[in-house]
């Protein structure tokens, strides 16, 4: 038996299992007993398509439970929610027989202008990371594989099969990179799929650096790459690289190219043995998944899709407690969305449901007669644009409607055809239209309910005028009755923000470097992501990453944090004070002031969501990793924790601190080679030359003038002095063998 499945094949048949056979599928090799095995689309649901295949959603799939998108779900922000829908989502793949479901996707939210945010979790990366682990550890457990995607720094749609996402390294790892760590190294996805961008000047599908040093080599990945589908511009440079699987298929045309380059000697037959060997490994994990047991539950999964959708609502505001809903009050149900639902974003994620659930058919079953209903305006290719009635008559009914009842629930949203893949938003403005029937309704009624169907942040321009507001995302299937249940209190919201909600575009950090120019995209913005620069610059957002109100309330006790084995563990008790059941989501966050490099002033590091019973008051216990307390070292090319007193806040927001405590961190040591051009100040921080050097200055500052070795500025101006600049000045106490000798001995002694 030998080492690599691949090794008894021939180049032929190795070449071939590095492509598909076609849209959806790789290649079988019947001799040798490896099977054909798909491929399809996610990651809220299965789209397995039934007849012609595409990439868009074009064709018809089968049906599937239509789950939240990552823009909703991440909003729970609870990695066991996320793990149970995972699961059902995997079940449903084994029952279609297939192999590997094509997500989740953990890109950064660097904009909010990125036309597939809707697939994505956050504008943080522990909230990626953490939740998109959940996702994969949820999938796999049905013996279906996931597709981590899409690697790396794709964040925008906007010319993204050949842009290059030019970003620091600091920022890379850091922010872009971090999520995608955490999912390879707590779930173990089976694929991992490159992205279409170029980044850094490198296709990512021919990076060395990325797909092999970063991935195989630090994080310990033993999957296989597969690349987005139609992500490769040079196969032989891609399987070099560490791309082992190009889909679709190319119709053998690359499989003949890496043929002949392994004949003539460009590509050592090694490479491809590697690369078909986990195309193999692949086939043979797909082939131990148990036979599945039963039918799909239909029933079973649509009400797991409603849990999920309630729980990825955010209440955003509620004045006066104008929520939730009594069945006895009268209530106008106004807007187009509530009869023809926003579920889910546009593109290759595009699911088939098993049932659609509308808010209007829900919210009349708890309400009956007492819920009237008037549209209000169009939905493009919706029913009521298809009745030709004027945008003037169908505000009016809307206001007539509006006047009658006790409340209006006003559904608003972003149409579908401003959210998608394969293009970028331009603005993040609700319509015009919209926001005219809702200005109209307000003066009609003034206790009115705005309920947002999005998959992208928008502005709020109505937030000081509307008493209540409820963040609804694309919610799935299920949606339509997950509204109902928190709009009429069957379910408490729980949902917290993930994004943080800008007053306009222009302050988001991104603006101006976005979407970039001449095929370079330009991360200007560096480290400070979504909150990290609204909180760094002060900047007044209409809602703060991490918010989201309830029902109920609750109240926090003193925190504590203290240094277990290199992680900080933080204990705070929080106590449900209202009358109703409820969760809360427990963020901490920490900062480092008077850090040696830049840092926001708080960065997310855990969290958990906790459900309380009212009165009831539990302790909670976080960890915040060592690991994640590090920043990337440039000068090393490697993360180092500094040492120090970390401030260790825990809230219920990045603006609402509950308590803080400070807690002493252990650093790694950082010594750099020293040269001649080291700073003085690099020399005195070093362990071997610094005591040498810090008496022979000390004398040689005092020299002239007695307070000068105190003086602070001196000290400043002298401390980024290179020091083989000083020598030669008057009174230098060293030579310049004397210098070069003590730097040898101290790189010698390191």
């Amino acid at each position: 038996m030998t080492d690599n499945p691949a090794s008894d094949l021939t180049l032929e048949e190795k070449a071939s299992l590095t492509s598909g056979a076609d849209f959806w599928t790789t290649k079988a090799i019947e001799r040798a007993d490896i099977p054909s095995i798909m491929m399809t689309d996610g990651p809220h649901g299965l789209r397995k398509q039934a007849g012609g295949s595409d990439h868009l959603g074009l064709a018809s799939s089968v049906p599937a439970t239509c789950f939240p998108p990552a823009v909703g779900i991440g909003s729970s922000w609870d990695p066991e929610l996320i793990e149970r829908v995972g699961a059902a989502i995997g079940r449903e793949a084994a029952i279609e027989d297939v192999a590997v479901v094509l997500g989740p996707g953990v890109n950064i939210k660097r904009s909010p202008l990125c036309g597939r945010n809707f697939e994505y979790f956050s504008e943080d990366p522990i909230v990626s990371g953490v939740l998109g682990a959940a996702s994969v550890r949820g999938v796999q457990t049905q013996g279906v594989g996931t597709s981590l995607k899409h690697f790396a720094a794709n964040n925008q749609e906007y010319d993204r099969m050949r842009a290059s996402s030019d970003v620091d390294p600091r920022p890379l790892r850091e922010i872009y990179l971090r999520g995608f760590e955490r999912v390879v190294k707590d779930a173990a996805p089976w694929t991992v799929m490159c992205s279409y961008n170029k980044l850094n000047g490198v296709w990512t599908s021919e990076d060395p650096w990325l797909l092999t040093s970063v991935l195989r080599d630090e994080w310990g990945f033993d999957g296989l790459v597969v690349s987005d589908w139609g992500a490769v511009n040079d196969r032989i440079a891609g399987v070099a690289a560490g791309l082992d699987l190009e889909m679709p298929s190319s119709g053998g045309r690359t499989d003949a190219q890496l043929v002949a380059a392994v004949q003539a000697g460009e590509l050592a037959e090694s490479v491809l043995d590697t690369a078909a060997g986990r195309a193999i490994d692949l086939v043979r994990k797909a082939q131990q998944r148990p036979a599945v047991e039963g039918a799909l539950d239909v029933d079973a999964h649509h009400a797991l899709a409603r849990e999920a959708a309630g729980r990825s609502i955010v209440l955003l505001k509620n004045e006066a407690d104008l929520l939730p809903l009594a069945p006895a009050q009268k209530v106008a149900v106004i807007g187009a969305f509530a009869t023809e639902p926003r579920y889910q974003g546009a593109g290759s994620s595009l699911i088939n449901p098993t049932r659609l659930d509308a808010a209007l058919d829900a919210l009349r079953d708890v309400g009956g007669e007492n819920v009237s209903y008037a549209p209000g305006f169009a939905v493009e290719g919706g029913a009521i644009a298809a009745s030709g009635r004027s945008a003037e008559d169908l505000q009016a009914e809307a206001v007539r409607v509006a006047a009658e009842a006790d409340v209006a629930v006003v559904f608003l949203g972003l149409p579908a055809s401003e959210e998608s893949e394969g293009f970028d938003r331009e603005h993040i403005d609700l319509p015009a239209v919209q926001l005219a029937v809702l200005d109209a309704v307000l003066a009609a009624n003034p206790n009115t309910v705005v309920v947002l169907s999005n998959g992208g942040v928008v502005a709020l321009p109505f937030v000081d005028r509307v008493p209540a507001i409820v963040e609804s995302w694309l919610l799935g299937q299920a949606g339509g009755s997950a509204v109902a249940d928190v709009l009429y209190g069957a379910v408490n919201p729980s949902g917290r923000l993930t994004e943080t909600v800008p007053v306009r575009l222009e302050d988001n950090p991104s603006y101006g470097n976005f979407p970039g120019e001449f095929g370079h995209v330009r991360y200007g913005e560096g480290l400070l992501v979504g909150y990290r620069w609204y909180d760094a610059k002060k900047i007044d957002v209409t809602f703060p990453f991490g918010f989201g109100l309830s029902y109920t309330t609750f109240s926090y006790g003193e925190a504590t944090a203290s240094v277990v084995d290199g992680d900080i563990v933080v204990r705070v008790d929080v106590t449900n004070t209202g009358d109703r059941d409820g969760r809360e989501v427990v963020q901490v966050y920490t900062g480092l002031p008077g850090s040696i490099v830049q840092r926001a002033p708080r960065e997310l590091k855990a969290f958990a969501s906790v459900a309380l019973a009212a009165g009831e008051t539990r302790t909670v216990e976080l960890v915040v990793r060592r690991e994640d307390l590090a920043y990337w070292d440039v000068r090393v090319d490697r993360f180092v924790v500094e040492g120090g007193e970390y401030t260790v806040e825990v809230g219920a927001s990045s603006r609402d601190i509950r308590s803080s405590v400070a807690v002493a961190v252990e650093g790694d040591a950082v010594v750099l080679p020293l040269d001649l051009n080291s700073s003085i100040g690099d020399i005195l921080g070093h362990p071997v030359a610094g005591p040498v050097v810090q008496q022979g200055l000390a004398g040689f500052l005092g020299a002239g003038d007695a307070g000068a070795a105190e003086d602070e500025g001196m000290q400043k101006m002298m401390a980024s002095f290179p020091i083989g600049r000083l020598v030669g000045f008057p009174g230098v106490p060293f030579t310049r063998e004397q210098i070069e000798e003590l730097i040898a001995s101290a790189n010698a002694g390191v």
